[in-house]
């Protein structure tokens, strides 16, 4: 695999990596305990007293929406973890690399995901 294509490959993934940052910053606060752990904020709602919202339905709306954060946090915090270890792998000098079998991760595949760690064949 030649340098140019890693090279290309190591800015789409540092692109990607600011991207997810910046998506789990609007929804949730890193963890400064653990590396890597995010943990969503719950959301405060404004409470407006008016005939057809009560606190009740506030607070069921707050536990939706965290519930909905929970889960987006979840998904981006796993991607951002696959593109750290693949920005890794290139520092390393084994990206590229099936870590199954360590055969070469075709080109294609890498072109579609940056962050593929194994090949076609043992791809999960």
């Amino acid at each position: 695999m030649d340098n140019a294509f890693i090279n290309e490959c190591k800015a789409l993934l540092e692109k990607e990596r600011k991207l997810l940052v910046e998506e789990l910053t609007t929804i949730a606060d890193p963890n400064p305990a653990a590396k890597g752990d995010w943990n969503a904020r719950f959301p405060k709602f404004e409470v407006v007293e008016t005939s057809s919202s009560s606190g009740r339905e506030i607070e069921q709306d707050e536990i939706e929406e965290y519930e909905m954060r929970l889960a987006e946090e979840q998904s981006l915090e796993s991607r951002l973890l696959e593109v750290s270890k693949a920005l890794e792998r290139i520092q390393k000098g084994t990206y590229g690399t099936c870590k199954k079998c360590a055969k070469a991760i075709p080109i294609d595949r890498l072109k579609a995901n940056p962050a593929a760690e194994f090949d076609t064949e043992h791809a999960v």
